[in-house]
C-alpha cells in the first residue's frame, strides 16, 4: 500500500478515541506554516505507547485533537519550507524531536502518513551513512533510554547498573551503560530478550527481576514499569542507590515502605530527553555502536504492528518505512 493518494491527498493511520480501532483515513497533504517544514516520512517508529493511547482512557487528556494521526518517532526529508524557516535546506535528512514545541500524535498529526509537519527547531539532522529507519527509533528509544542511563541515573565508568526490561528501549539503555563503561546486570522473562541483553554486553541477564535481589548495584533503570519490576529495583541496588523509573507497564505501582527506607532509595522518574540525547545517540548508531535490532514493516502493517506490542510479541524496535 502507498501512504500516499493523489498529489494532494494521503493515507494516515488515526487515533478516533480511547478503545476505538486505529482507523486508515484519507486526509489532505498539509502545508507548513511559519517556523514550519514539511517532512517526506521515510521512516516511523512503533513505539508502546501508541498502544497506550487507543487503550489506557488517563492517556486521552494528553491528546489534543480528534481524529489525530499517530507516530512519534519521525524521520525523513525535507520537501517545504514554510515563511521565516532560513537554516534548513529542502532535501535536508532530519530526525523530528519528539517532545518539542508540540509533540507529534498528540499536540499536532504524527508519522503514520506520507508527510509530516513539524516545527524547524525540532528538527535533528541524520549523519551521513545513518539510515531512516535508525534516525527514526533514536529520536524517542534512542532519546528515552540515553537521558534515563546517562544523565538521570548518571552512570559512569566501574558503576554496576541494572536494566529491567530488554525490549525497544531497554536493549539501547543497556547498551549506553556498556558504552559508559560499567557493568551491566539485565532482567527480562523473554528469551529472544535477553539474547539482546547478552549481544549489549551485559555481565549478566537473568529471566525475573527478583533475581537481581541483594546485588548492591549503584542504580537500576527500570525500563519495564510494574509493581514487581520496581519492588525488585529497590531490593537490587546498594544503600543510597538510584532507582529510575521509565516504563509504564502499570499505570500504578507499589512499594515496600521498608525496604524504600531501609535501602535509602533514591527513586527518580525519566521521562523524554534533549536534542542532545539524540545527537548522542545518533553518534553512537553511526558508529555502530549501538546496533538494535529492528523489525521494518510496511505502511500498510501498521495496525497489525499496533496488535503485536499490545500483545507483547515485540522483539526489539518496530519500524514502519514509507
Amino acid at each position: 500500500m502507498n501512504p500516499t493518494t493523489t498529489a494532494s491527498e494521503m493515507q494516515a493511520w488515526q487515533w478516533t478515541g480511547t478503545h476505538e480501532p486505529l482507523t486508515l483515513s484519507t486526509v489532505p497533504v498539509p502545508g507548513p506554516g511559519p517556523g514550519e517544514v514539511l517532512l517526506r516520512v521515510r521512516a516511523a517508529g512503533m513505539c508502546h505507547s501508541d498502544v497506550g493511547e487507543l487503550d489506557e482512557p488517563s492517556w486521552a487528556v494528553n491528546i489534543h485533537r480528534c481524529p489525530i494521526t499517530l507516530g512519534h518517532e519521525i524521520a525523513g526529508d525535507v520537501v517545504a519550507l514554510g515563511e521565516g524557516v532560513h537554516d534548513v535546506a529542502v532535501g535536508a535528512r532530519c530526525g523530528v524531536h519528539p517532545l518539542g514545541a508540540t509533540v507529534p500524535g498528540y499536540g499536532r498529526d504524527g508519522g503514520y502518513a506520507a508527510f509530516h509537519v513539524a516545527p524547524a527547531a525540532d528538527l535533528v539532522p541524520l549523519p551521513d551513512g545513518l539510515s531512516y529507519e535508525l534516525g527514526a527509533l533514536g529520536t524517542d528509544a534512542g532519546m528515552t533510554s540515553h537521558q534515563a542511563v546517562a544523565e538521570v541515573a548518571g552512570v559512569g565508568p566501574g558503576d554496576r547498573v541494572g536494566i529491567i526490561g530488554l525490549g525497544g528501549l531497554g536493549q539501547i539503555g543497556a547498551r549506553i551503560a556498556v558504552l559508559l563503561g560499567a557493568q551491566v546486570y539485565a532482567a527480562d522473562p523473554s528469551p529472544e530478550a535477553r539474547q539482546l541483553g547478552m549481544r549489549a554486553g551485559a555481565t549478566t541477564v537473568v529471566p525475573d527481576a527478583a533475581e537481581l535481589a541483594g546485588l548492591g548495584l549503584d542504580a537500576v533503570v527500570d525500563f519495564a514499569g510494574f509493581t514487581h519490576t520496581a519492588q525488585a529495583a529497590v531490593r537490587a541496588i546498594r544503600v543510597g542507590g538510584v532507582v529510575v523509573m521509565v516504563g509504564m507497564g502499570a499505570h500504578t505501582s507499589e512499594l515496600v515502605t521498608a525496604d524504600v527506607i531501609h535501602q535509602r532509595a533514591l527513586i527518580r522518574g525519566s521521562s523524554g530527553g534533549t536534542t542532545q540525547d539524540i545527537e548522542a545517540v545518533y553518534g553512537y548508531l553511526r558508529d555502530g555502536r549501538i546496533t538494535p535490532v529492528v523489525e521494518k514493516l510496511t505502511f500498510d502493517r501498521v495496525d497489525e504492528g499496533i496488535d503485536r506490542l499490545r500483545q507483547g510479541q515485540v522483539t526489539g524496535r518496530l519500524v514502519v518505512t514509507m
